[in-house]
């Protein structure tokens, strides 16, 4: 317990020093940029320029202007703005930015101008009541700054949320996903243990083959079934050891088609096409008595992949796209391809289809 504490401090004490440097780059990179620009809109505007002169008072103002535009957006916008205290926003506004263009001038006037230039020095007094000059002079260029600055700070911000939603948004779905998965895979594995205690109550033979196919699959299961997409030829492979295995179990009276045209390789989720494999043993040939047939095929082109399965219904059990399994099929399906699937269930003559088409790209 003791060490999770000590990692996970350490963790965040390294995400907030990476946000602290961040921050510092993205300041000095927007600082930089407005002084520059600064200094040569003042530069044109004066007839006779000097650039000495010139540099000192945006120097002189830029310290201001990054003091000014960090405490609005900090301290009046983060703590008083948006907790909609609007009346105290709007009166730390004024009076801090008035104390802020009265400190500018006392800075200049007192500090810097001694260095550079011999300029009488005006009483304090009369700094505090030029209220016209500190307004054109000093307020108007630190709020003009800060307005800059925070109008920046806004739009970075609307791009982190942004990104930050889309990441959330994404680890959502994956969890999602796995649970899905999680879900899924144990009721399949309940199906086929089923089939094979089936066997073995009647003493076939068949339990020792019964018993490697579902190693195989289980294989799968274990290597493949957490992946986040598969080929399609392996899909079927497994597919094939499936319908081996159930073909153990109802002998000679189940007969399966399985077509296969894959022009194109292709990704798909795994278990996906088993799934529905699985879906139509259960309600094709263990809800039917006498012959079954069960029709399965794959086809892809540049664009899809088809899929489709068949399987006999008897009438009194047509609810076959209800429960655990179609149902997270269909769950993991909005989840992999948003509005880009089509997946047509019917039930037509006493047959249940579905056809299933993915885009491969």
């Amino acid at each position: 317990m003791q060490s999770f504490l000590v990692i996970s401090l350490h963790t965040v004490e390294k995400i907030s020093e990476e946000k602290l440097k961040n921050e510092i780059i993205r300041q000095a990179v927007f600082w930089i940029a407005l002084f520059v620009f600064g200094m040569f809109r003042n530069y044109g505007e004066l007839e006779q320029p000097d650039f000495r002169e010139i540099f000192y008072y945006d120097v002189c103002h830029w310290i201001f202007q990054i003091i000014g535009a960090n405490w609005i957006y900090s301290v009046l916008i983060r703590k008083f703005f948006e907790a909609k205290k609007y009346f105290l926003f709007t009166v730390y506004f004024v009076g801090g930015i008035y104390l802020l263009g009265v400190l500018n001038r006392l800075f200049i006037v007192y500090l810097a101008e001694p260095l550079f230039a011999g300029y009488p020095q005006e009483l304090v007094s009369d700094i505090f009541i030029d209220v016209k000059y500190l307004l054109f002079h000093y307020v108007l260029p630190i709020i003009s700054g800060s307005f800059i600055f925070i109008s920046v700070k806004f739009m970075l911000l609307y791009r982190d949320e942004k990104q930050n939603a889309l990441q959330l948004q994404k680890e959502k779905s994956e969890l999602e996903l796995k649970a899905l998965k999680a879900q899924l895979n144990p009721h399949f594995l309940f199906n086929t243990l089923n089939n094979i205690y089936s066997l073995s109550v009647t003493g076939s033979g068949a339990v020792s083959q019964s018993i490697s196919r579902l190693s195989d699959i289980l294989d799968y299961l274990l290597y493949h079934g957490q992946k986040e997409k598969v080929s399609i030829d392996e899909e079927i492979k497994i597919v094939k050891d499936y319908v081996a295995l159930e073909k153990l179990r109802y002998d000679e009276r189940l007969s399966v088609e399985v077509r296969e045209n894959i022009g194109v390789p292709g990704l798909i989720p795994p278990l996906l096409y088993l799934s529905f494999v699985e879906n139509a043993f259960k309600h094709g040939a263990e809800k039917t008595s006498g012959e079954v047939t069960i029709r399965i095929s794959v086809k892809t082109d540049e664009e899809y992949a088809v899929f489709t399965v068949d399987n006999p219904l008897l009438e009194k059990h047509q609810n076959t796209d209800t429960g655990i399994g179609l149902e997270n099929i269909r769950r993991q399906l909005d989840l992999c391809y948003p509005n880009q699937y089509s997946l047509e269930i019917k039930q037509a003559s006493n047959r249940f289809a579905i056809q299933l088409i993915t885009p491969l790209k």
